[in-house]
């Protein structure tokens, strides 16, 4: 590591090397010695402060700040250290220009092809044949003379060149303006993190990006460290350095033991205070990225800054996935294997249906050229039985490129390539949108799958309940309070030491603030169960600012933090006469269980023995929690000053307590939650309430949210019952144990991290159902990580969420409230509804079209719509209608219908009954006017013209109607559920309303004043009546098909299946993977021409990647766990439940993932995560990292991509 860094001095700014001469800037410390000091650990790290400086407050002496009170809050003064020592923001990586996405929508190769054609038509029509053979050659040049039409040969070529222009703009444009709404959305989320440091003395919550050396900052559980540090005082912390150094193991830290902090690490327990020694590209996790290329050539944009985006969250920077894919080669490599895992249920289905379909149109347009060819050769050379004359060549090959070009236009048509559009559309919009919904979505799949989910695993304090805790009750001095009990009723000295106990023994960053506005309630800050206590101190009218100025948080003698595994929290003070005391608050069952005496109304303390233990338990203790409240215990326990504990010893320090006093203390439930549980589950989703509450709070507070309704058969447990209920003699975890608890489980209470990871796992794996259950997920803890990415939505709380929970998470709800989730919900159906919407349209367009050019080119030797207005067609048909239908709103009445689940098919029957039943209707009006429009309008026929003829009124009749019918059926498909009125809401949805106007208004110019690029003339009024007519016909048949049950059309398939059934083993898994990748490498094969389709699949999931990793090429966001494929191949996190290790690697990568479902996971008792004593913190099943090496140098891990990179 240390080499690692020395060697990449030379990547820091090269303009502040000049100015950092002896000692930068008056400061005491260049860049480059605190750059080195940084690199080293341990022992070595803090013989070097002492070396170089004393201690660590010599440091902050050079560094011109004070450990206590901070930096001067003086812009000039943070000014010149970012000058200095730069910003703590790492520069993110360029996006791609207008110009290089328009170069990408050109690789198109239907596009290409067209590009082909269009050029070659456009030489042809310059080159005039010598002579007049026109008689040798046929009549294939009759009627070229007319009106010098010969010269006007070149338009059609012209146009093609300008369409494609047209289309080429469009994609890029909306690639652009997708790119630009991530990078938003992403400086959003990162605008959004803040980090404690302390200035003037004063405790500021400031941007990260706003950190400066020098500063001291606030270190607490939870925490993802913004900068490098050296610690100045510590209690209890332990930090997950396992995204530097791929060690699973946590390490202590301590200001006289390993002082060193390090960027991109993770706090997974305790708290302290460090001061801040680089930032931004200085720091390790600055180094990293700095040799992984992505901080490299940036340096000299850093002037620019205009965009000023956090990039220290860039130090978000995805730390948790460093395992997953070290360099960019790397990168570049996986993208080159087609992204199976990115790929979501719904992306599954469309890209197969799209394959499908366009397979379809390679064969028509194939045919119909194949047709056209022969037909003409027939017609030619055999029946008029004329010789190819050399100088007929041109007139010939004319006519063949326009037969080419014909067959392009089918294929064109055929494609739908606004498919990809229409979800990219749809996913965009709708995440913009959830934005106002207090839903920021960081993987836009999540939003899709969300609409599909099941079931939701809460969390309860501060998801269901409003997190503003007070205490209601108490037991004090053998009396029992029903509500706050007045100071005089107390003896003195159990209100001193109850005063005490809470004022030291919380967090010292807990406080209650007065409030900001008058009549409001006061401001909790911090921690809100500790909030609760210290209210309940000033409601017994006294303060805990004078305790805690008495006894500052320097002079606190040792401290245990709270954890989820410990669940209480203890504080040793040194007493005057030299002896130790001890406060300690906890869980009331736990910490009872360590107290052998309790205070009585005098103050004094007398025995506890079990006996009366379970009294308590019975007579206090159980009510309180059958109220819906939570109960606290604070004790205390005196050591003499002969000998001092162990402290390390920690089981022997908390125990022989006495109680002081229990509390219990009430979190309502927020009022709107009953009603959005009702909703969920009318929506057909089982809401489950996991927390780690004792079970009475937890069943009053389900029945209250209506989680549980009584007289219902529901299981409410706690973890350890679930625990012996799901694991069998060995203590392994059985599938179908769990097969028999989950589905009527609505309660898991006193649950461990580890328990709701099992639950979650359980739910995903279980075949019990027709269907796989699709599982959503609130957590806010550290803890809860592993949960998060287990399911498959995770969402964390934004205000209560920990930088570890956020990070691990799909969806931040911004206001931790329950009811966002039941937005989510809607817009997720909506996302699906409107590709529905989309796909009924968009096929209707097809098979009309298709089957148009191809029986007109075959019957008339000419498609009677042509190349261009094909084009046109085929943009408003997919850009414009993707967008209209992509942006409805969503309503209310998506919440009626059960979750479709997995393996329901994109077109149901209704919706296939719509297609077949609009493309019946369109085809009949088309082809009676193709053969007898003439008689019946009195106009010319327009069948077999000659080459270059002039538009016909009959063809341009033709056209007109085709569109007129296309817009109307737009309205049509606003419905997919076979619902009679479809104008319903219409206006709530402008888009809609703009686009189809606007493609009307476009429609009139085109035929009026298109000409000869569009092949159209002019048509009198009475003729467009007529196709306006025809055009709302297409309103009055949807009526008529809307009256047929669909239940009597048996005959009607469905189509657009996902990719695959989840019960499949692993080896069809792995077959069925095969085929969806067979598809898609026959497509890169250019054997068939759609690709604009799946281009533009994979612009989107490159800007979902770009999304994902935005700031950085280099290191990945975990794959999010929606695709079928990747939830079968996920490795597991196996926690060892006593050192409280959480992995928080995923390392799943292409390769290992064939080979997990190739080879059979070994026999191992960690099948699950029950490593509860085996010392095994992260095994993946069957894959290579069990055995890897301590370093873990995976090609994929940070590490491995830094030796390779020097």
């Amino acid at each position: 590591m240390g080499d690692m860094a020395n060697s990449s001095i030379e990547f820091h700014p090269k303009p502040q090397q000049q100015r950092e001469a002896p000692h930068a800037g008056g400061f005491g410390c260049t860049l480059a010695e605190l750059r080195s000091l940084m690199e080293l650990r341990g022992a070595e790290a803090l013989q070097k402060v002492q070396e170089a400086y004393g201690d660590v407050s010599g440091l902050c002496r050079r560094l011109k700040t004070s450990p206590t009170e901070g930096l001067a809050n003086n812009a000039n003064d943070l000014e010149k250290r970012r000058q200095i020592y730069g910003q703590n923001f790492i520069p993110p990586k360029q996006p791609k220009t207008f110009l290089q996405l328009v170069w990408e929508a050109l690789q198109d190769v239907t596009l290409i092809i067209l590009e082909v054609a269009a050029i070659v038509s456009l030489g042809l029509s310059f080159y005039a044949p010598p002579g007049e053979e026109s008689e040798a050659c046929g009549n294939v040049s009759a009627g070229a003379e007319d009106e010098g039409e010969a010269e006007a040969g070149w338009i059609e070529g012209a146009a093609i060149l300008l369409s494609v222009t047209c289309v080429v703009l469009v994609t890029a444009f909306n690639d652009w303006s997708k790119e630009r709404q991530f990078r938003g959305l992403q400086s959003r989320i990162e605008q959004e993190q803040r980090f404690s440091v302390i200035r003037d003395g004063q405790l500021l919550q400031v941007p990260v990006a706003a950190l400066v050396v020098g500063d001291i900052a606030q270190v607490k559980y939870g925490d993802l460290l913004p900068a490098d540090g050296v610690l100045i005082q510590g209690n209890d912390l332990k930090i997950d350095e396992s995204s530097l150094t791929g060690e699973s193991d946590h390490v202590r830290k301590s200001a006289d033991k390993d002082p060193m902090l390090l960027s991109g690490t993770h706090v997974m327990e305790g708290s302290g205070r460090m001061v801040v020694t680089a930032v931004g590209v200085n720091s390790q996790t600055g180094i990293i990225f700095t040799l992984l290329g992505a901080g490299g050539e940036e340096e000299e944009k850093k002037d620019k800054k205009a965009k000023k985006q956090d990039g220290a969250v860039a130090m978000e920077m995805q730390p948790l996935k460093s395992a997953e894919g070290g360099e960019t080669e790397e990168r570049e490599k996986k993208k080159a294997s087609v992204p199976k895992k990115e790929k979501s249920v719904l992306q599954g289905k469309l890209t197969k249906l799209a394959v499908q379909i366009g397979k379809a149109g390679l064969v028509m347009s194939a045919i119909t050229v194949i047709i056209l060819v022969l037909y003409f050769v027939i017609e030619t050379f055999v029946v008029d039985g004329r010789v190819w004359l050399a100088e007929c060549t041109p007139v010939y090959v004319q006519y063949f490129v326009k037969f080419f070009i014909i067959g392009v236009t089918v294929l064109v048509v055929a494609v739908p390539e606004g498919l990809p559009l229409a979800v990219t559309i749809s996913l965009a919009y709708s995440v913009k949108k959830m934005m106002r919904d207090n839903n920021l979505v960081r993987h836009l799949d999540a939003c899709e799958t969300m609409g599909n989910a099941t079931a939701i695993c809460s969390d309860k304090t501060g998801t269901l309940t409003t997190n503003r805790m007070t205490v209601v009750q108490s037991y004090l001095g053998d009396t029992h309070y029903k509500e706050v009990p007045a100071p005089s009723t107390l003896t003195p000295k159990i209100l001193d030491l109850l005063v005490h106990a809470i004022s030291i023994n919380s967090a010292y960053t807990t406080k209650i603030l007065p409030p900001e506005k008058e009549g409001a309630l006061p401001r909790q800050v911090g921690n809100k169960t500790e909030c609760a206590l210290l209210g309940f101190v000033l409601d017994l009218k006294r303060d805990f600012q004078p305790v805690r100025e008495q006894i500052p948080e320097d002079k606190l003698h040792k401290v245990y933090t709270f954890n989820s595994v410990r669940k209480s929290m203890s504080t040793v003070i040194r007493m005057p006469d030299g002896g130790f005391r001890l406060f300690s608050k906890g869980a009331s069952e736990i910490l009872l269980k360590k107290c052998t005496n309790i205070l009585n109304s005098n103050g004094e303390p007398r025995g506890f023995r079990p006996r009366d233990r379970d009294d308590m338990v019975k007579k206090i203790i159980e009510p309180m929690a059958c109220d819906g409240l939570r109960t606290i215990c604070i004790a205390y326990r005196d050591f003499p000053a002969a000998q001092e504990p162990d402290w390390d010893n920690e089981n022997e320090v908390v125990g022989d307590l006495t109680c002081i006093a229990v509390v219990g203390i009430e979190d309502p439930v927020r009022p709107e939650v009953p009603e959005a549980i009702r909703k969920c589950q009318r929506a057909g989703i089982t809401v489950r309430m996991v927390t780690g509450d004792n079970i009475n709070t937890a069943r009053a507070i389900a029945a209250k949210c209506g989680i549980i309704q009584p007289g219902e058969d529901f299981l409410c447990l706690e973890g350890k019952e679930f625990n012996r209920r799901i694991r069998n003699e060995k203590g392994e975890i059985e599938q179908e144990r769990l097969d028999k608890v989950w589905p009527k489980l609505r309660v898991l209470a006193r649950s461990s991290p580890t328990d709701k990871h099992t639950l979650v796992k359980g739910i995903i794996d279980s075949s019990t159902g027709e269907q796989r259950q699709v599982v959503a997920v609130t957590g806010d803890g550290t803890n809860d990580g592993p949960a998060l990415k287990k399911a498959d939505v995770g969402f964390a709380m934004g205000i209560a969420g920990t930088d570890v929970a956020k990070e691990a998470s799909d969806i931040i709800l911004t206001d931790d409230n329950f009811t966002s989730i039941v937005k989510a919900v809607m817009w997720g159906r909506n996302v699906y509804d409107s590709i529905s919407k989309f796909l009924q349209f968009q096929l209707t367009v097809n098979v009309v079209a298709v089957i148009v050019a191809f029986t007109g080119a075959c019957i008339t030797q000419d498609s009677p719509l042509k190349a261009v207005q094909m084009l046109w067609v085929n943009l408003i048909m997919d850009t414009f209608a993707s967008l209209a239908l992509a942006t409805e709103p969503p309503t209310e009445s998506l919440l009626l219908r059960k979750p479709y689940g997995r393996d329901k098919p994109l077109i149901s029957r209704t919706m296939m009954k719509n297609i077949l039943g609009h493309a019946v209707y369109q085809l009949t009006i088309i082809f009676t006017l193709l053969f007898v429009g003439e008689l019946f309008f009195d106009i010319d026929s327009g069948r077999n013209a000659p080459l270059h003829s002039p538009p016909s009124e009959h063809y341009t009749i033709i056209f007109n109607t085709f569109v007129m019918m296309q817009l109307f059926n737009e309205i049509n498909a606003r419905k997919i559920h076979g619902e009679r009125n479809v104008f319903h809401g219409i206006f709530s949805n402008p888009i809609f309303c703009t686009i189809v106007l606007g493609t009307f208004a476009i429609q009139i110019v085109i035929v009026q004043f298109g000409g000869k690029p569009f092949s159209c003339c002019p048509l009198s009024t009475e003729q467009w009546l007529w196709c306006l007519f025809v055009g709302v016909g297409e309103l009055v048949w949807g009526q008529v098909i809307a009256t047929i049950p669909t239940s009597q059309l048996k005959c009607l398939k469905e189509a657009g299946h996902g990719p695959g059934k989840d019960e499949m083993t692993d080896e069809e898994l792995a077959e069925g993977e095969e085929e969806i990748d067979h598809a898609e490498r026959e497509l890169r094969r250019g054997q068939i021409l759609w690709f604009r389709g799946l281009n533009r699949i994979q612009t989107q999931i490159r800007v979902v990647k770009a999304f994902r990793s935005s700031l950085y090429e280099g290191l990945e966001k975990p794959e999010s766990k929606t695709s079928i494929h990747n939830f079968m191949a996920t490795p597991e996190f196996l926690i060892n439940d006593y050192t409280h290790n959480i992995p928080l690697i995923d390392d799943t990568d292409v390769d290992e993932n064939e080979e997990r479902l190739r080879a059979p996971p070994p026999p191992s008792p960690n099948q699950n995560n029950n490593a509860i004593d085996s010392g095994i913190y992260l095994t993946t099943h069957g894959t290579k990292s069990a055995t890897s090496s301590v370093f873990s140098s995976r090609p994929g891990s940070p590490l491995h991509s830094m030796e390779t990179s020097l």
